[in-house]
């Protein structure tokens, strides 16, 4: 009787504390986010927003811009020809080619690099100059690297094609001139270096099915049998020095 008086006693306390608990589960607060579009008195407002999403943008082509406006177009070009020439098929892999045309990059372009960081950044991080005059300090730089890759054969190209006056220096050019020049000028450089290195391992290539032919072995790939002596050719020659120390001087 005593334990029923228990059970009794504790069921009627639960119930009476459930609703105090419910009501207690309704109060806790639960964050909310919410992103909207307001009218608002205040230009510096809108001027801020703007600056936000041109550098979010900026930031999104970051990638394009270290590709295409740097020397990381012809490096990597040339590693995939070597590659391709050798006849390694995927070895060195492509994260491999990529990782060291990326930091042969930084290594190129640290000189200019470093001029933006002193004549651009660091005096707009100090409140010295404006962002117009920031930018324009760190295009110089940039602008005379491409300008001594550009050919002036790709420049004139599109500066026809751009209808703009003749240009009297390369001040007078724009940006949105020069760098579709220097990009196929790149293009047209890295090619031109892939077909010399195809030269000697496509000589290799030729004496090895010679020989096989003249040996009646028509039936084995030349590439199976040349493809080791691929390797100790470039092995020997100590190839990588030797492309990397090339690829740097053509800078």
């Amino acid at each position: 009787m005593k334990r029923v008086m228990i059970l009794l006693s504790l069921l009627i306390f639960g119930v009476l504390l459930l609703p105090a608990a419910a009501s207690a589960a309704q109060e806790v607060a639960i964050p909310t986010l919410q992103i909207g579009v307001g009218a608002t008195s205040d230009p510096g407002q809108v001027s801020v927003a703007i600056q936000i999403l041109l550098l979010l943008t900026v930031l999104a082509l970051a990638p394009s811009i270290l590709v295409l406006m740097t020397s990381f177009t012809r490096l990597v070009i040339v590693f995939h020809f070597l590659r391709q020439a050798v006849g390694t098929q995927s070895m060195p892999p492509n994260q491999v080619l990529v990782g060291l045309s990326l930091f042969l990059t930084f290594f190129i372009m640290y000189p200019v690099f470093n001029r933006i960081n002193q004549d651009a950044f660091q005096p707009y991080v100090a409140h010295e100059i404006g962002q117009d005059e920031a930018f324009t300090r760190a295009l110089s730089p940039l602008r005379k690297f491409m300008f001594k890759q550009t050919s002036e054969k790709d420049l004139a190209l599109f500066i026809s094609m751009a209808k703009v006056e003749r240009p009297k220096t390369f001040a007078d050019i724009p940006t949105h001139v020069l760098i579709p020049a220097f990009i196929i000028s790149e293009l047209k450089t890295a090619f031109q270096i892939g077909f010399l290195i195809y030269i000697p391992f496509l000589m290799l290539d030729m004496v090895v099915a010679s020989v096989l032919l003249s040996m009646g072995m028509m039936m084995l790939p030349p590439v199976m049998i040349s493809l080791p002596f691929k390797l100790i050719l470039f092995v020997m020659a100590d190839g990588w020095h030797l492309m990397v120390g090339s690829l740097m001087q053509s800078f």
